[in-house]
C-alpha cells in the first residue's frame, strides 16, 4: 500500500497561504489535529483526504508517496480540468451519480472480472439511504447480467471516503476474487479507491475563472472559443449530439402522460402544462409556461428512466435544455448558437465540478440544481452576445441564490422537490442574465468566490440534508 506523505499537507497549505488554524475550520477540526497530520503523528480519515483533495484542487493520490512509473501515469490528474465530454454525458435516468455512476463501475469490475461466475455490491451512504427510490440496485443487477448479483444496503456503517461510496467483490465457485470501494463522485463520474484507473485527462491547464477571463481578454475570444482551443477535433460534433438529445429529452417528455414510478402517485404534468394555454395569455406568462413545460418534461424523462443529458448531472437535467429550447423555439437561434451556448455553459460548470461540487450526496442540491442554473444563466448571457463579465455575474447571481438548497427527496425519488424545482430554477436564470445585464458593473462578488462559498456551505451542511432522505421535505413527508 503506497505510504502516507505528511508533508505533502503543508507544502499544499502554505503554497495556498492558509493558516493550520484556518484549514481546520474548513474541516471542522482544530488546528491541533492538523498539525499532528503534518507531524506525522496521525492521519487523516478517508473522509477528510476526501475534502483535503478538494480544497487543495488536487488528487487523493497526492497525499501518498508513489512508484515513479504510477506518478508519471498519473501527473496530468493534479490541477486544471477535464473535458466538457466528462460533464455532459448522455444516459438513463433517474440519477448520474446513484444510476450512471453506479453503472460505470459495474462494467469496468465485470471487464476485469471476467472469470467471475457471481458479484456482490454493498451501497453505503447516500447510495444506500437513497438507493431504492434511484433504483440503483435494479441498474447493478442488469449490469452484472445474466451473472448472479447480490446487492446489499449497508445504511449503519459511516465511516467511508465518499458519500457515495460502493463495494464491488468477485467471486468464482464461492472464492473471492477481488474486493474494491468504488466513488461516485457526482454527474456519472467515477473513482476506483487505491486502484491504477485511468482518470479523465485534464485538458485545461486553467481552473478559476479569474484566469480563464484574463486569457480570452488578452487573446480577445468568447468562452466557447476558450473552450474549442483546448478540446479534441470532434468535440463540436459531440456537443451537437447532446443538444440533439436534450430536444429529444423535451420532445418525448410533452407527449408523455400517466404515472411516474416509484408509489408516490405523481402524475406527469409537463403535456397538460404544455397545453394549457390561455386565449389572453400574455407574452410574460407564455414564456413562464412554456419554459416550465420543457423543464417538466426533461425530469420526468429522468424520473422514468429514459434517456436525458446530465447538465450537470440528472437530477439538474431539465434546466440548460429548458431556458435554450424555449430561446431557440422564440428567437430562431441556430442550432451552432446554442452549441456554442452549452460550450460556455460547460465552462462554468466544470469550475463548479473542478473547485466545489456537482454531487447532491456531497454538498447538497446547491451542487446540482444551483449549478445547472448557473450554467443555464451563462448560455442565455453567451446567446445574446453579452460580455464575459456580465456572463460572470449571471452565474454568479445564480449559484449565490441558491446557496444552502437541500437535497431531500421524498422517498429518495428523483420527483419531490427535484422536478419542481427544476422548472424554478430555469426561470430564474432568465431573471440572473436580465439582472446582470443593468447591474454587472455594480457586482462585489466574483464567481470564483461565491464557488468556494457554495463548497465551504455544503461541506457545513448537515449530512442528512444531503440525499439521504433523512430530513426536510422528506421527513415531513414520511411523519405527515
Amino acid at each position: 500500500m503506497d505510504k502516507f506523505n505528511s508533508n505533502k499537507i503543508k507544502e499544499l497549505r502554505e503554497l495556498n497561504h492558509i493558516t493550520q488554524k484556518q484549514l481546520g475550520d474548513l474541516l471542522g477540526i482544530s488546528d491541533r489535529a492538523v498539525s499532528k497530520w503534518e507531524s506525522g503523528l496521525s492521519k487523516p480519515s478517508g473522509e477528510n483526504l476526501i475534502s483535503l483533495a478538494r480544497i487543495f484542487n488536487v488528487h487523493v493520490e497526492s497525499f501518498f508517496e508513489i512508484s515513479n512509473d504510477i506518478k508519471t501515469r498519473r501527473d496530468n490528474v493534479v490541477g486544471g480540468m477535464e473535458s466538457l465530454t466528462e460533464l455532459y454525458k448522455i444516459g438513463r435516468g433517474p440519477s448520474s451519480s446513484h444510476t450512471i455512476g453506479p453503472e460505470k463501475a459495474c462494467l469496468i469490475f465485470k471487464k476485469r472480472n471476467k472469470d467471475a461466475d457471481r458479484y456482490k455490491a454493498i451501497l453505503y451512504g447516500s447510495l444506500a439511504k437513497t438507493g431504492k427510490g434511484h433504483c440503483t440496485d435494479e441498474v447493478i443487477r442488469k449490469t452484472f447480467f445474466p451473472y448472479e448479483c447480490e446487492v446489499e444496503f449497508n445504511y449503519i456503517f459511516e465511516d467511508i471516503p465518499h458519500p457515495n461510496t460502493m463495494e464491488l467483490i468477485s467471486y468464482k465457485k464461492n472464492v473471492e476474487q477481488e474486493r474494491v470501494k468504488v466513488f461516485s463522485i457526482g454527474g456519472g463520474s467515477i473513482a476506483f479507491e487505491n486502484d491504477d484507473v485511468r482518470m479523465p485527462e485534464k485538458i485545461y491547464k486553467l481552473d478559476r475563472f479569474s484566469s480563464i477571463a484574463k486569457y480570452c481578454e488578452e487573446k480577445n475570444i468568447r468562452l466557447w472559443q476558450y473552450a474549442i482551443e483546448n478540446e479534441g477535433k470532434d468535440f463540436s460534433d459531440y456537443m451537437q449530439s447532446i443538444w440533439d438529445a436534450m430536444k429529444i429529452s423535451i420532445k418525448n417528455g410533452l407527449m408523455d402522460a400517466g404515472e411516474l414510478p416509484g408509489g408516490l402517485g405523481v402524475q406527469k404534468k409537463a403535456k397538460s402544462l404544455f397545453n394549457s394555454q390561455h386565449v389572453d395569455e400574455t407574452p410574460v406568462t407564455k414564456e413562464n409556461r412554456k419554459v416550465c413545460a420543457y423543464a417538466f418534461a426533461v425530469g420526468e424523462q429522468n424520473a422514468s428512466g429514459e434517456k436525458i443529458v446530465t447538465a450537470p448531472t440528472c437530477g439538474a437535467a431539465g434546466i440548460v435544455p429548458a431556458v435554450l429550447y424555449y430561446q431557440q423555439e422564440k428567437n430562431d437561434f441556430s442550432d451552432e448558437s446554442i452549441v456554442r451556448a452549452l460550450m460556455t455553459a460547460g465552462i462554468i460548470g466544470n469550475l463548479i465540478k473542478t473547485n466545489a461540487s456537482i454531487s447532491g450526496a456531497e454538498c447538497g442540491c446547491q451542487a446540482e440544481v444551483g449549478s445547472a442554473c448557473a450554467m443555464a444563466a451563462a448560455a442565455l448571457g453567451e446567446l445574446f452576445d453579452l460580455s464575459i463579465d456580465k456572463i460572470e455575474y449571471a452565474a454568479e447571481i445564480a449559484i449565490e441564490h441558491h446557496l444552502g438548497l437541500t437535497c431531500d427527496p421524498i422517498c429518495g425519488l428523483v420527483q419531490i422537490p427535484c422536478i419542481e424545482r427544476n422548472a424554478v430554477a430555469a426561470m430564474r436564470a432568465i431573471n440572473a442574465v436580465n439582472l446582470a445585464s443593468f447591474l454587472w458593473n455594480t457586482r462585489k462578488i466574483s464567481l470564483d468566490k461565491v464557488i468556494q462559498t457554495m463548497k465551504e456551505t455544503g461541506y457545513d451542511m448537515h449530512k442528512s440534508y444531503k440525499e439521504t432522505s433523512e430530513a426536510g421535505l422528506a421527513r415531513i413527508y414520511i411523519n405527515k
